[in-house]
């Protein structure tokens, strides 16, 4: 029998501790390990866990309903599907783009922003369509088997624009929220695949339209199928938005877009002189704001958006035109303001159809003349050498500082976007730097004295001007909505009573004297006023323009036309507005009795 030596028994010995202070050491280790994840990091891995199987999905709110002011429906929503996706990887989302592109008939722009999206939120659900047709859900519900999960199918409200493209510029349109809008403070606490108004009303008002959404937990697989509702939080309701009444007047926009011409451009604005409420707003070209409702495919919006017609820009308010002689009433304004002229001021030279000064002509619109006329009798006729004329008495200095006490160069203040101020230059210093001293003459003044040159106005901005005419002298601030406190008076303009009425009077001359210039489209039972205008255009034919109002004893309504590259105001806008403005009398305003119509 072979005896372990001494030596030997110790060094097993010692191997024997050696085992069992390492053993100890693992027990120790992990059962600090244990402590750690299960006790100090217990609430994170339950966290993480938690994320792993639940997650959270969006519940929309509903958007407020829009109407005018009658009640009548021009935004609302209507049932419809979203189809969203719950990726475990970028490979997964391509997975299931590529399953579900033949049926929602992605294109490849499309599957590219999706997985841009994917990167740039990847713990956000997917969405892969918000405005799924009926039949495509069908389709992949019966597919449903075969596809890769975490597919999720919703019912969501879908905006509707009840007239499509008759409202489009003032109502605007709604779209997913993009990373450019997230920056802004308009949009401060918005989350990334909000839906938002774009522009128009739904743009300006979309903390009042849009409410707040909810959310809800669905608990997923490990391979990212939905197992069900997660019970452990509760559901989150969304709260809808609030309604929104406006101030148009649904049937006379209806009459604006059967009036204006069918393949010209333009805009028409009316609005009540005292309120400054817009009763109707339309601009041609239009668009229909529907084709945006669940995301509009890159390649139709290129389409859209480089059309020569432009129907995306709203004439109405950020276009900007040369007056013509629809500006006549803010020099005639100046010039008894300054004391310059009064209403039997007749000018030294009568009007024999051009002005000659220096070595140019100027030339009327008649070439045979008016001969000599008073103020009242030139804005009646429109008499271009009266105010070419009247320009040079003022000076260019006094134009210049004179046109902004009439509201020239501000904003018109109306709730839309990109309300532009127009452009007119505000002293001579400006003349100085663009032409040098030399190069500025009085013959800057003679154009600017007819409403060309360096001088573009808006048709709100007009008609703005020309609901002070109306109602006293206050320019009001247009307002589309009917929400909230009415808002103060943009200004007032620095003329007395009767030097008011002496505008007025010759407005009502302009269609109601045998030698005004619009009496063509005078109205049978109300006395209507107001001023025709041809603006020169660069680019073709002038530019077509009328404002007016009525009655003019007591302005109800004041309307602007302007139709591009469409002549003579007298032929091309002034019966746009003459009708408008008649239409809206017969409809909303009590008709006065044969004895008591003015007008012929």
């Amino acid at each position: 029998m072979r005896t372990i030596s001494r030596s030997h028994q110790v060094y097993i010995r010692g191997r024997g501790r050696l085992a069992r202070w390492l053993a100890l050491l693992v027990i120790v280790g992990l059962g600090v390990q244990f402590f750690r994840v299960q006790i100090l990091k217990h609430t994170t891995y339950a966290l993480q866990s938690e994320g792993n199987r639940v997650r959270q999905l969006p519940v929309p709110a509903a958007r407020g309903t829009i109407y005018d002011r009658n009640g009548e429906v021009i935004a609302e929503n209507v049932p419809g599907y979203s189809i969203a996706f719950l990726p475990l990887s970028i490979d997964s989302l391509r997975v299931v783009l590529d399953e579900l592109a033949p049926i929602l008939e992605l294109s490849g722009e499309q599957f590219d922003r999706m997985v841009e999206n994917y990167r740039r939120h990847p713990n956000r659900p997917v969405t892969v369509a918000r405005n799924a047709s009926f039949a495509e859900v069908s389709a992949i519900e019966e597919r449903r088997a075969h596809l890769p999960g975490g597919i999720v199918i919703e019912a969501a409200p879908k905006r509707l624009y009840t007239r499509n493209s008759l409202l489009a510029h003032v109502v605007g349109y709604v779209a997913e929220i993009s990373d450019a809008d997230l920056r802004l403070p308009e949009f401060e606490g918005y989350e990334p695949g909000r839906i938002v108004g774009q522009t128009g009303v739904e743009r300006v008002y979309d903390r009042l339209l849009a409410g707040t959404p909810g959310v809800r937990y669905v608990e997923v697989s490990a391979l990212g199928r939905v197992v069900g509702e997660f019970r452990g939080r509760p559901t989150v309701e969304p709260v809808p938005g609030r309604d929104l009444y406006l101030n148009i007047d649904l049937a006379l926009q209806e009459r604006a877009a059967e009036l204006f011409p069918d393949t010209m451009a333009g805009a028409i604005v009316a609005m009540e002189p005292r309120t400054g409420a817009v009763l109707a707003m339309y601009s041609a070209p239009s668009y229909d704001p529907n084709l945006f409702v669940g995301g509009f495919e890159p390649a139709a919006w290129r389409v859209l958006n480089t059309d020569p017609g432009q129907p995306l820009f709203n004439r109405a308010v950020t276009a900007a035109y040369a007056p013509g002689s629809t500006f006549k009433l803010i020099m005639a304004g100046i010039a008894l303001k300054e004391g310059h002229a009064v209403v039997d001021t007749k000018m030294q030279i009568p009007c024999r159809g051009a002005l000659r000064y220096g070595n140019r002509v100027f030339h009327d619109w008649t070439p045979i003349g008016h001969g000599s006329l008073d103020l009242h009798g030139a804005i009646r006729q429109s008499c271009d050498v009266y105010f070419y004329q009247l320009g040079l008495k003022m000076s260019l200095p006094v134009v210049l500082a004179g046109v902004s006490e009439f509201g020239i160069g501000q904003p018109t203040g109306i709730d839309l976007p990109s309300d532009i101020a127009g452009s007119y230059p505000p002293d001579t210093v400006w003349y100085d730097e663009r032409y040098g001293r030399s190069g500025w003459t009085n013959s800057v003044v003679l154009n600017l004295a007819i409403g060309q040159g360096e001088n573009a106005q808006s048709p709100l901005k007009m008609a703005q001007i020309f609901a002070a005419l109306a109602n006293g002298g206050t320019l009001p601030t247009p307002r589309v909505a009917r929400t909230g406190a009415a808002p103060e008076p943009a200004g007032s303009f620095p003329l007395d009573a009767d030097q008011l009425a002496v505008l007025d009077s010759a407005l009502v001359a302009v269609l109601n004297e045998p030698t005004g210039t619009a009496r063509g489209s005078r109205l049978r039972d109300w006395t209507l006023a107001g001023k025709t205008g041809t603006a020169q255009n660069p680019h073709g034919e002038d530019h077509a323009w009328f404002i007016g109002f009525a009655p003019a004893e007591d302005p109800q309504i004041v309307a602007a036309a302007l139709v591009e590259a469409g002549g003579h105001g007298s032929s091309a806008a002034a019966p746009i507005v003459s009708r408008l403005i008649d239409f809206y009398l017969r409809e909303r305003i009590v008709r006065p009795d044969s004895s008591e119509a003015a007008g012929g």
